[in-house]
């Protein structure tokens, strides 16, 4: 009898932790397909919206800008460069979609060194006679054909993915001015020495103000950031007086309408004024036509002002603050403090290009040549421009945040350990 009631006994017990074990396995599945249903959260939500809406509205902008000039020097049906602004864009989108799916980890220390060491030798080699392909007098591109690349827009987004994860791996050293912002520095400065070589001085701005925009969120002392300011508003003057063409440039800024060199500034500026509040309408602009040289490349906001008014750049100006908001949201909910600042940084890299085009286009700033990220034909910029915008995303998806659920084996059930003893028990 004794031993029947200890059978019955291990088979109940058999039996409670069967179900026990079955209701973990089923409460981890169901924990799994809700994880799995969790919608986006806002701020991907706009980002995602934002470039897009960004990207179709530069797609009819380019096309409107350029096609009148290609029509009028007989170059096919205009559609040239819409064509092309097309192919870079879905380049871009594929870029976006595979960092936004697997972005932070496959960007991994060695491959972003060898990303930096990588855009260092194309600085190099772009500036060599014979290489580097020479546009108005600035040597900037390697070029196959149609196909043109420049190598600094691939430099200023390695060198946000670098910065981001040294301040990341050594937040002991952000009060240090020699542990922190001078190995900053020595990676920084000879990278923005060779994109000035070139010469590109709106490049290098924009990657200044990407980087400082890094050590601010970094939380680097201000005193730190003040030296950094100064050395670089000395450096930039230094510059301007060395190359006489900047030297023109920042003279035509101070009185555009009295120099042959602020040709370029004022008809920009003739073009927003005469798009009133609501413009002229898509397609009816003349300046684009015959008086603003480069409209579909760095003056586009001019074309959007004279075609769509006040109101189109109004409305453009909020899909860029909704990209603001939507990635410093994300800096501020992400989970590590690298996937912090690399959303800071690369933030901080679209809004300070677009800022500086906008400034440059309404005569508040020296011409730099600085494209419009997403509006401007712009190919390699627009592909990088799309990869920041997948590595953001990536950063705010919901299984970049929630943590790994793991099955619980039936061996650690509580109701099998109780189990357990209560056998013991009865044993002894």
């Amino acid at each position: 009898m004794a031993g029947g009631a200890r059978a019955a006994g291990g088979a109940r017990q058999r039996a409670a932790g069967e179900r026990s074990s079955r209701a973990s396995g089923s409460a981890f599945d169901r924990s799994r397909i809700s994880a799995r249903a969790v919608a986006p959260p806002l701020e991907h939500r706009m980002l995602l919206t934002a470039t897009l809406c960004l990207l179709a509205f530069g797609a009819v902008m380019v096309y409107s800008a350029s096609s009148p000039r290609d029509l009028v020097a007989g170059q096919g049906s205009g559609m040239s460069y819409l064509v092309r602004y097309l192919m870079y864009g879905a380049i871009g989108l594929i870029a976006m979609r595979v960092l936004a799916r697997r972005g932070v980890a496959l960007l991994n220390r060695q491959l972003v060194t060898a990303m930096l060491v990588g855009s260092f030798a194309l600085l190099v080699l772009v500036l060599v006679p014979g290489i580097g392909l020479e546009i108005n007098d600035a040597r900037r591109w390697f070029a196959a054909g149609p196909i043109q690349f420049q190598p600094s827009e691939l430099m200023k987004f390695a060198l946000v993915l670098y910065v981001a994860r040294f301040l990341a791996d050594h937040p002991k050293r952000i009060k240090s001015f020699r542990q922190a912002v001078v190995p900053v520095a020595l990676v920084t400065a000879p990278a923005l020495l060779l994109i000035v070589v070139e010469p590109d001085l709106g490049t290098t701005l924009v990657v200044a103000f990407a980087i400082g925009g890094l050590l601010i969120a970094s939380g680097v002392p201000t005193r730190h950031l003040a030296v950094l300011a100064g050395i670089g508003v000395i450096g930039v003057l230094v510059l301007a007086l060395a190359q006489p063409y900047q030297s023109v440039r920042l003279t035509a800024f101070l009185h555009p309408w009295h120099s042959a060199a602020g040709y370029q500034s004022v008809q920009g500026q003739i073009a927003i004024g005469s798009g009133g509040l609501f413009g002229v309408g898509i397609g009816e602009g003349v300046q684009k036509a015959f008086y603003l040289p480069e409209a579909q490349t760095d003056f586009i906001l001019a074309v959007i002002g004279e075609e769509l008014g006040v109101l189109g750049i109004f409305g453009l100006i909020c899909l860029y603050s909704m990209i603001c908001w939507s990635g410093l949201r994300i800096a501020r909910r992400a989970t590590s403090r690298y996937a912090k600042l690399l959303a800071s940084g690369l933030t901080s890299l679209i809004l300070c290009q677009a800022t500086l085009n906008v400034f440059v286009v309404l005569g508040l700033a020296p011409l730099t040549g600085v494209p419009l990220p997403f509006m401007s034909y712009a190919p390699t910029n627009l592909c990088i421009m799309l990869a920041s915008v997948g590595l953001l995303l990536n950063i705010s998806s919901p299984r970049s945040r929630s943590p790994r659920l793991r099955a619980v084996p039936p061996e650690s059930d509580p109701g099998a350990g109780r189990d357990r003893r209560r056998r013991r028990a009865a044993r002894t």
